[in-house]
């Protein structure tokens, strides 16, 4: 009854996913319920899925996919791939799909998935095409390249203990490679053919529209601030020096506002910059050799600066990056219609003393108000500048009763803070492969390496920013999923569907049978994992070999190459629920491209694998 109960699941997990009416990790975990409900499964095996390495890792892998985003790593691996490729789309495509199966040779294809991910988006969005175009596509040759090397795919380190398990000897580093050339090759012409037919090309609204971005350049162009932002830097024998700004009343004197205030760390140890910045305000008391950072008109900074006998320095315009910082940012604000704002003077209504914000300027209807903010008296449409502490923006951002900030804060706060640390984040990612490659840890233990090394050296700003990082629908699907192996273990399906598939195939011969445990371990699977399908049928290949008299090695090499190879949809493989979320896809799309090349694929390894590998 269990076993009844068990494809009744399945094949109605299968239709919800291609109805696509709910969403697919409330699926999986719906799924995973009514396995428990049933008494398939125990609480503790339902869940084990989300203890598993690959679902931890996969965690652990958007960590490090978004630093490589936000550092622009990702965006200056792009276009040195662009300008390879030059006008050429498809040079693009296929170049892509070739560094993608060599990175893939060497690391797990949920790995390869993972890293390449940010630098694919990132691509897609630069040429304006959508990244669904490649993002399917990138599983399926990061799948396909786990037959690259020995190492590349859990399959094939199943089959190779197997071999050495039943008195012969293991398989070399590149005993495989021949056959995953020649699939790899094969996958690439398959794609190049279809891409414009069978894969999908809809824009993806969570990847391609990021929102709007208040970006330096243009908070400089929009309130003209490139020639009104000054660098002034505070000599050892000035007489500004231990005075608070309210005391040297510059508003008042001179017209101008000091917005942020850098200076030379004096304690503590810091690893990776010799000055920080903070916010200025009226109680900030001025230091030797302090920057202040100051908007006004030239005339009247240089006014303060030759009165003070100071010494000026005008921000150049490929500088303007320096009115955020990893400290300190900058956001637009809105007056909500009914704001207690409205009516009243700047300097009346405290927003420094209440949000602990600098107003830097307003935009009233395209007019932008730089002079005298003080007594400007605030209307409803008034769009503000301000400037403090990320975390004091973040914080205003719940004001909804009188003010509404405009755009992505965490985002642009994220940015600033990885702001030139791309080198950091390649060194990160080269360090994750090396320790990948190498085998020093579980292939988990090195990801979370990474994603921690993301985090303490600023690529990423905090955990915080970390978690909101994290895609929980992916996590989630993948977690939930894994159990299915275990339930069609418990309940025999899969023996009793191995052992049939050996009975009537067996008058054919070791032809028939290597066709018929490839054409299960291929359908299989499309819903377990390849780790769980290559332990499943590997022993049931081995048999079938020691029985007949033929070649194990032919059959082994047929089952690691078919294990990896689930194109057809999008359960039991983590790198395309990773693709399927980010590149916007339907159960179906899985369906339309992986089909035909399940079938291409059968045709070329029931060639291949005898030829090399005879029987």
């Amino acid at each position: 009854m269990q076993l009844t109960f068990t494809f009744i699941i399945l094949a109605v997990t299968i239709v919800l996913f291609m109805t696509n009416r709910i969403r697919g990790d409330l699926v999986a975990l719906m799924a995973l319920l009514a396995f428990v409900i049933l008494g398939i499964l125990t609480p503790a095996e339902a869940l084990a899925g989300f203890s598993n390495s690959v679902v931890i890792m996969i965690a652990g892998l958007f960590v490090v996919g978004a630093g490589i985003l936000r550092t622009g790593l990702a965006g200056m691996a792009g276009n040195l791939l662009l300008k390879w490729s030059g006008d050429s789309e498809l040079k693009l495509f296929i170049l892509l799909l070739v560094i993608v199966a060599s990175v893939g040779a060497f690391m797990s294809n949920t790995g390869t998935v993972a890293l390449m991910l940010p630098i694919v988006v990132s691509i897609a969005m630069s040429i304006k095409v959508s990244p669904s175009k490649f993002l399917m596509p990138l599983s399926y040759i990061a799948s396909m390249s786990g037959l690259m090397t020995l190492i590349a795919s859990p399959p094939n380190l199943i089959v190779s203990q197997i071999l050495e398990d039943n008195g012969y000897a293991k398989l070399g580093f590149f005993t495989i490679t021949p056959i995953g050339i020649i699939a790899t090759i094969t996958v690439i012409l398959y794609l190049v053919i279809v891409r414009n037919k069978l894969l999908p090309n809809e824009k993806n609204r969570s990847q391609s529209e990021a929102g709007y971005k208040l970006s330096p350049k243009k908070i400089a162009k929009d309130y003209a601030l490139k020639d009104k932002m000054f660098r002034v830097v505070v000599p050892a024998a000035s007489p500004i020096i231990g005075q608070a700004l309210a005391d040297l009343k510059l508003p008042a004197k001179y017209h101008i506002y000091v917005m942020k205030i850098q200076r030379r760390a004096s304690e503590g140890i810091n690893l990776l910059a010799m000055t920080y910045q903070e916010m200025a305000g009226p109680t900030s008391i001025v230091h030797e050799n302090d920057v202040l950072y100051v908007q006004g008109m030239a005339p009247d900074v240089e006014s303060f600066v030759l009165e003070n006998d100071l010494q000026l320095e005008i921000v150049a315009d490929d500088e303007m990056q320096q009115l955020i910082s990893k400290q300190i940012g900058v956001a637009e604000v809105l007056l909500t219609p009914t704001s207690r704002l409205i009516g009243e003077t700047v300097s009346k209504i405290g927003f420094r003393e209440k949000y602990n914000l600098n107003i830097l300027g307003i935009n009233r209807k395209g007019a932008y108000l730089l002079q005298d903010m003080a007594q400007q008296r605030l209307r409803f449409g008034d769009a503000i500048l301000v400037q403090g502490a990320w975390e004091e923006i973040d914080l205003l951002s719940r004001e909804t009763q009188d003010v509404v900030v405009v755009g992505q804060t965490r985002e642009q706060a994220g940015l600033a803070a990885a702001n030139g640390k791309a080198w950091i984040a390649g060194l990160i990612m080269l360090f994750i492969v090396g320790l990948m490659v190498f085998e020093v840890f579980d292939a988990v233990i090195s990801v979370l390496i990474g994603a921690v090394l993301m985090i303490v050296t600023g690529c990423i700003r905090n955990m915080d920013d970390a978690y909101g990082k994290m895609n929980f629908e992916s996590i989630v699907l993948v977690a939930s999923m894994l159990p299915m192996a275990t339930a069609l273990e418990k309940t025999g399906g899969m023996t009793i569907l191995s052992n049939t598939i050996i009975d009537v195939l067996g008058d054919f011969g070791p032809y028939g049978v290597l066709m018929g445990i490839y054409v299960l371990t291929v359908v299989f699977g499309q819903f377990v994992s390849n780790t769980a399908t290559a332990v499943l049928f590997a022993p049931i290949a081995m048999t079938a070999a020691i029985t007949m008299d033929a070649n194990p090695y032919t059959f082994m090499i047929a089952v690691a190459a078919a294990a990896g190879m689930a194109f057809a949809t999008p359960i039991s493989s983590p790198t395309n629920s990773l693709v399927m979320t980010a590149g916007g896809y339907k159960f179906i799309d899985f369906v339309k491209v992986g089909v035909p090349l399940q079938v291409i694929m059968f045709i070329v390894m029931m060639i291949v694998v005898p030829i090399l590998f005879p029987f």
